[in-house]
């Protein structure tokens, strides 16, 4: 019963936030000011707490690897089935079918299954996967389905094409310009990720077998507790009802994929990485995490559809909260 309390708390968290919207406490974007909160100082703290207050060898950046693999697969075998459907869809389902909430979601839920030791194959595999959510599915996105960055898809174009019109510049300035300006892009869109940037580090320090000081720790260690509560109340004020049948079905669709392709890399986390049960366990429940806060952010940018990318986060990490809480009691069966 103790181990059904924390995701217990975790969903009534993202309720307070949605019942405070709904009350008239929070204004529709003000989710913003606690998604800055948490990608440029929260989320940060506690990838910095769990490294200083844990160790990190550095034979586990194989779940790095591992999570980069299975966030990778998902957009592209996407944008490889959906040849024939229009570029909002096959934007929408690219952006929302890959990539995994580990820093904000699977860090308090691990931890409370499995204790704080946990959160150091979760951090591992979020190194891997942070590289697609941060930016890489984005540039990805953008470049497959020639949209260009900084204006909303429905300023750029209304038609039903699976891309957007696209003509490949012939002269040599013009490629050089295109190449510059997709290069600006990926640059970006990685090292503008403060997360990024902080895995980044911790992963050199960790390589180089350098210590964090413990004051550094306990500086970051009310930021590192404060990470499960912001991110579930930012679920919960990102959360809005559908504005029609079309976003019933895109959320659908959504979960149609995620479902097994989570299911079957939680699968190969548990049968395949050469670690302890309760390390496989970790890295498997990330695979089962809900969509990227990072997905949200990028479709309100790209779609210009930030309340479909709040129902869809919500919705997703309840259906992952009670995946993710089934899988613990059958891997404990299994160990």
């Amino acid at each position: 019963v103790s181990a059904l309390i924390q995701p217990v708390a975790l969903l009534l968290i993202i309720l307070a936030g949605y019942l405070f919207k709904r009350a008239g406490l929070f204004e529709d974007r003000d989710y913003r000011i606690m998604q800055t909160i948490i990608f440029n100082l929260v989320l940060p703290g506690a990838i910095v707490y769990s490294f200083a207050t844990n160790p990190h060898d550095s034979s586990m950046l194989l779940i790095s690897l591992f999570g980069l693999i299975v966030a990778f697969i998902p957009p592209v075998v996407v944008f490889l089935t959906s040849r024939h459907r229009p570029v909002q869809n096959r934007a929408f389902m690219m952006l929302n079918g890959s990539g995994f909430n580990v820093g904000c979601f699977c860090f308090p839920v691990v931890q409370a299954f499995l204790g704080t030791g946990a959160i150091v194959p979760a951090a591992m595999f979020d190194i891997g996967n942070c590289v697609m959510v941060a930016a890489g599915t984005n540039v990805m996105t953008q470049t497959l389905l020639h949209i260009k960055p900084g204006m909303p898809l429905t300023e750029q174009y209304q038609g039903n094409a699976p891309t957007l019109p696209y003509v490949k510049p012939k002269d040599k300035d013009a490629k050089r310009l295109a190449r510059k300006a997709l290069a600006r892009n990926v640059f970006k869109g990685f090292f503008g990720s403060v997360p990024f940037d902080t895995y980044l580090v911790m992963i050199i320090l960790t390589l180089a077998n350098v210590k964090i000081p413990d004051i550094i720790a306990a500086l970051v260690q009310p930021l590192s507790n404060a990470n499960s509560f912001c991110a579930m109340l930012m679920v919960g004020m990102l959360m809005d009802l559908p504005s029609g049948k079309q976003d019933v079905l895109q959320l659908l669709k959504v979960i149609g994929w995620r479902l097994p392709f989570g299911i079957a890399f939680a699968t190969a986390a548990w049968l395949l990485l050469p670690f302890g049960a309760e390390i496989r366990e970790a890295a498997a429940m990330c695979c089962l995490a809900p969509i990227a806060v990072f997905s949200t952010l990028f479709t309100d940018k790209v779609l210009g559809n930030a309340k479909l990318a709040g129902f869809t986060l919500s919705i997703t990490a309840i259906i992952s909260l009670l995946l993710m809480t089934g899988a613990h009691f059958l891997f404990v069966a299994l160990a």
